[in-house]
């Protein structure tokens, strides 16, 4: 057990705390400079605070960089998390990645699903984290050149295999999860959802109907729901993202003040009113969120304790219906 032990959810036939901890901000270029030491810190303030699902992904960092860092937290731990992580980015020379177009800062993202690499993907994620099985594994995206049943087909191998214990599916649509769920039973669905980024109503409904849970990924908004970001520091990824750009920051920061507002009436953070909603969105969501600092770390578990009422949450929705976000999506 965790030191501090916190509610648990479901993700299919996966229990977890009902928060978890995503690790992609502990890789540097993405929040700017971090070093390992720093890093290795946030993930043990995690999983000292009660945090039992740590996400991950062979994409995160150089070279498997983010996966290394969550095995070296993990030793003599590793009985106290579910790990999840997620495949595709990181290909062996020779494998050419598959493009495909997003809305966001890098133009396009590339990935390749083929069935054939996909064992080797699970390897080399296994080798990294120091772990003889993954909790809960996602093809990160899916690719546009192979059907997703055919990669979903080669995660049931790896959990036949005894190497994977339960599929995930990340940044799909509902089409595609009712697709992959009739090739193998889906425990979670990763996607981007949080205030200011709604999830696609067709998705949720889908998931509730197969009994899928649902992983809210940059639950604060990559840091904005905070209400602590007034600029953006060189190296930080979010330079490129619209939605930080100097203008459209400052709209979106006073378009949310109303929401910050209801946080000091209740005498918690922004982040934790952010997480709180989510929580009080389905009973099986389970936000990943992330940050460097122990402290945050810890405030942003202490949000599965908060409860809001009917009132507060229409109150909530309401904000959130009238208020548009300058800048577009994230991906």
């Amino acid at each position: 057990m965790s030191e501090r032990a916190l509610p648990t959810r479901r993700l299919g036939g996966l229990e977890v705390s009902a928060l978890g901890y995503g690790a992609m901000v502990l890789s540097p270029g993405v929040y700017g400079e971090i070093d390992d030491e720093r890093a290795e810190r946030a993930l043990n303030a995690a999983i000292d605070a009660g945090a039992t699902l740590i996400d991950t992904s062979d994409g995160y960092g150089a070279d498997g960089h983010n996966e290394r860092l969550v095995g070296r937290a993990l030793k003599g731990r590793r009985e106290q998390v579910a790990v999840a992580t997620k495949f595709g980015f990181r290909l062996p020379e020779g494998v050419a990645p598959h493009p495909f177009p997003v809305g966001y800062a890098f133009g396009e993202l590339g990935v390749n699903g083929d069935p054939q690499h996909v064992r080797g993907y699970a390897e080399a994620s296994l080798r990294e984290l120091g772990t003889d099985r993954i909790d809960l594994y996602y093809p990160h995206f899916p690719d546009p050149q192979v059907p997703l049943a055919d990669t979903v087909g080669a995660v049931a191998e790896l959990i036949e295999a005894g190497l994977v214990r339960h599929l995930g599916l990340s940044n799909v649509t509902a089409e595609q999860l009712r697709a992959a769920h009739a090739v193998h039973p889906v425990a979670a669905v990763q996607i981007e959802w949080s205030m200011w980024r709604p999830a696609e109503p067709e998705l949720l409904a889908a998931a509730r109907e197969l009994g899928v849970g649902l992983v809210p990924w940059s639950p604060l908004g990559a840091g904005f729901l905070t209400g602590t970001v007034g600029r953006v520091a060189e190296g930080d990824f979010r330079q490129n993202a619209p939605r930080f750009d100097e203008a459209n920051l400052k709209a979106n920061n006073d378009r949310f003040a109303p929401v910050r507002g209801i946080a000091a009436e209740l005498d918690i953070t922004p982040a934790q009113l952010a997480l709180a909603w989510l929580l009080h969105q389905d009973p099986n969501v389970v936000p990943i969120p992330g940050s460097r600092t122990p402290a945050h770390i810890e405030e942003n578990l202490a949000a599965v304790r908060v409860d809001l009422d009917a009132t507060v949450l229409a109150r909530l929705n309401g904000i959130l219906k009238e208020t548009n976000v300058e800048g577009g999506t994230l991906l």
